[in-house]
C-alpha cells in the first residue's frame, strides 16, 4: 500500500536524541494500513502505537514526551475530522498528519484550518510521510519546551505580592513610575522598590523583556495563565 522508497535510510532525527523517546500514534480502521504504517515507522527508527478507531485512541492512557498523530479521515463512528476537533477543544496541541484514500478540497481545507500539519493521500510515498512525521515531532518538541517555559513564568508571577503585580501591570502598560504611584496612591520611591523586586523575581533583564513576559502570561486580557 505504501511505496517504501528509501525508508531504511531514515533515522531518528538528532534534535530528538536527548529527549524522551517520541511516539507516533496511528489511528486507522484498516488493519493493513495500520500494519504498513507501523512497519514503515519502525524501519525508520520510530516508536508507534496503533489504534483501530478514534474511540480506542481517546480511551488510551496519555503518553508524555514528543508525539504526533497520523490520522485517517474516513472511519466508522467518530471520524478523523471530529477527533481533530475534540483534541483541539481539549487544549491538546499534538501535531496531526491526516491520511486519506481520497481527499477533496473542502475536506483538506477543514483539516488544515483545524491545525493539521499535513494532509496526505493514499498510496503514500514513504519519504513524504516520514518527512511529515519528522516535522510534526519537531513541532511537538517546541510545544513541550514552550509549555514548560510558560509554566515556569507563571510560577514566577505567582510568587509576586499583590502590590508587586499591580506595579508590574502599570509598568508594562507603559506608565512612568510617578504615574503608577498616582494610580496606586503610593510614593514614587515605593514604586521603584517594587519595580526592582518585580524585575528580580521575574528574571527580567529589561523592560521590553518584562512586557513580553506579561504578553505571554496574557495579563490584562482577563485570561491570565495560572
Amino acid at each position: 500500500m505504501y511505496r517504501m522508497i528509501s525508508a531504511m535510510n531514515h533515522a531518528t532525527p538528532s534534535h530528538l536524541t536527548n529527549l524522551e523517546q517520541p511516539t507516533i500514534f496511528v489511528v486507522d480502521d484498516d488493519i493493513s494500513v495500520r500494519e504498513s504504517l507501523q512497519l514503515l515507522l519502525s524501519s525508520a527508527g520510530w516508536r508507534s502505537v496503533v489504534f483501530e478507531s478514534a474511540q480506542s485512541f481517546l480511551a488510551a492512557a496519555p503518553i508524555t514526551g514528543p508525539s504526533c498523530l497520523v490520522l485517517d479521515v474516513n472511519m466508522p463512528g467518530l471520524n478523523g475530522l471530529d477527533l481533530q476537533a475534540m483534541i483541539s477543544k481539549s487544549g491538546n496541541r499534538m501535531p496531526i498528519i491526516f491520511v486519506s484514500g481520497f481527499g477533496d478540497i473542502p475536506m483538506t481545507v477543514r483539516a488544515l484550518k483545524g491545525g493539521a500539519l499535513d494532509f496526505l493521500t493514499k498510496p503514500i510515498d514513504a519519504d513524504a510521510l516520514l518527512s511529515a512525521v519528522d516535522s510534526a515531532l519537531s513541532r511537538s518538541e517546541a510545544i513541550i519546551k514552550e509549555d514548560e517555559e510558560l509554566t515556569q513564568l507563571a510560577g514566577r508571577y505567582e510568587a509576586l505580592t499583590p502590590r508587586e503585580r499591580e506595579v508590574m501591570t502599570g509598568v508594562v502598560k507603559g506608565l512612568l513610575n510617578k504615574q503608577v504611584a498616582f494610580e496606586l496612591d503610593i510614593s514614587e520611591i515605593t514604586v521603584k522598590a517594587h519595580r526592582g523586586q518585580v524585575m528580580r523575581k521575574m528574571s527580567a533583564r529589561s523592560l521590553p523583556e518584562l512586557v513580553n513576559m506579561a504578553a505571554r502570561l496574557r495579563l490584562g486580557d482577563g485570561k491570565e495563565v495560572h
